[in-house]
């Protein structure tokens, strides 16, 4: 399989929008370490792990969406409260991954310890009483939780008008329906889904929409939109756009979840092997390869104890099913739809235009 080329790189706008949108979460998140200190000092490592969390450097693709969705639909480039509006948006995607790493089992994310190792490693150095496994559990999840409380915050507080915050607050709310639904739907496939019979591609597709292709940039898109009122045209262009990107999107990252540099992914490698993740990729693959190699497959994919070695074999096991080719067609035929739609839509703003394709290729562009 050959590698993809390195992602282009991407407009002085954007840069500033990522600045914009940090110092909002800075300020947010200092506002709310203080909160939690003056409750008590024992939350203080719990404000501590939030506001690393959220201030380490992620990419704030879904805050870029959300921006530049926004000035394509005429809103004003420095709008005051678009920055926080959009922020509101890496709060909701620090939530899922707090969670989404206690789920699958993930010791680090990008690089650093996940949220609920962090709190096993506290457990254990204060060398306080009972599980610590168990301590770092429920420390994830209630401080996913509080994430999920804060993303809400943010967004209704974000400083735009209440007309404006109310018109996006439906898409906002559907967003975050979708999402959980398509993390539920991928907890279950493992445990519930039939990898051989003919739904099972379907199934993957479904959880590919939800818990990410419309998440990722059809949504923050369409928040972007309504926060400018825009009209249901360009809401629906945006749709056009944004779900065969954001499909493509995630369908790069199943290729990077088995494929990726742990240098370039901050992941393990082949991570999504280890966790057992039924991708489109693993549905094809499976599809792809002998009665024997689709049985060592579905067998060994996510038990408990793999060894590098088994992660090595079941990665050569997907790259001789074809399955990563495929994967890479499909990704062509989304783009092409995708561009196609960016083309057409009704924007207000040729700089957001231009910022879109770029960020569009960006999204798709990355190395192994």
């Amino acid at each position: 399989m050959t590698p993809p080329s390195p992602a282009p790189a991407l407009p002085l706008d954007v840069e500033a929008v990522r600045t914009r949108v940090d110092a909002a979460l800075a300020r947010f998140m200092a506002g709310r370490h203080q909160q939690l200190s003056a409750i008590s000092p024992d939350l203080v490592a719990a404000a501590d792990a939030l506001r690393d969390f959220l201030l380490d450097g992620g990419k704030r693709l879904r805050p870029a969406f959300c921006y530049w969705g926004w000035r394509g639909a005429g809103g004003p480039a420095d709008g005051e409260g678009i920055a926080g509006a959009a922020a509101a948006l890496e709060l909701l995607q620090a939530s899922a991954l707090v969670h989404d790493d206690l789920m699958d089992r993930s010791d680090t994310r990008r690089g650093l310890p996940s949220i609920h190792r962090r709190f096993e490693a506290l457990h254990r150095e204060q060398g306080w009483r009972g599980d610590r496994e168990q301590y770092g559990a429920a420390a994830a999840v209630l401080l996913g939780d509080l994430l999920l409380i804060w993303c809400d915050e943010l967004f209704v507080g974000c400083g735009l008008e209440p007309a404006a915050v109310l018109a996006a607050k439906p898409v906002f709310d559907l967003m975050r329906t979708e999402v959980m639904a398509g993390q539920y739907l991928d907890v279950l496939e493992p445990v519930a889904g039939d990898s051989t019979d003919d739904r099972a591609l379907e199934r993957a597709r479904t959880v590919l929409h939800y818990k990410s292709a419309k998440y990722t940039i059809e949504r923050p898109l369409q928040v972007g939109a309504r926060l400018a009122g825009a009209d249901e045209e360009l809401v629906a262009a945006y749709g056009a756009f944004g779900l065969p990107l954001g499909e493509a999107f995630q369908l790069r990252d199943d290729l990077l979840g088995v494929f990726g540099d742990p240098a370039v992914t901050g992941k393990p490698a082949g991570d999504d092997l280890r966790e057992g993740k039924r991708t489109l990729l693993v549905a094809l693959a499976l599809r792809g390869l002998g009665p024997a190699d689709a049985a060592r497959l579905d067998q060994r994919l996510g038990a408990p104890g793999l060894t590098p070695d088994d992660v090595a074999e079941l990665r050569d096991l997907v790259a001789a099913s074809g399955a990563a080719e495929r994967v890479e067609e499909r990704i062509e035929q989304l783009m092409a739809e995708s561009l196609k739609a960016l083309a057409a839509a009704p924007l207000a703003d040729e700089t957001a235009r231009r910022t879109l394709l770029a960020l569009a290729e960006a999204a798709t562009v990355r190395r192994y």
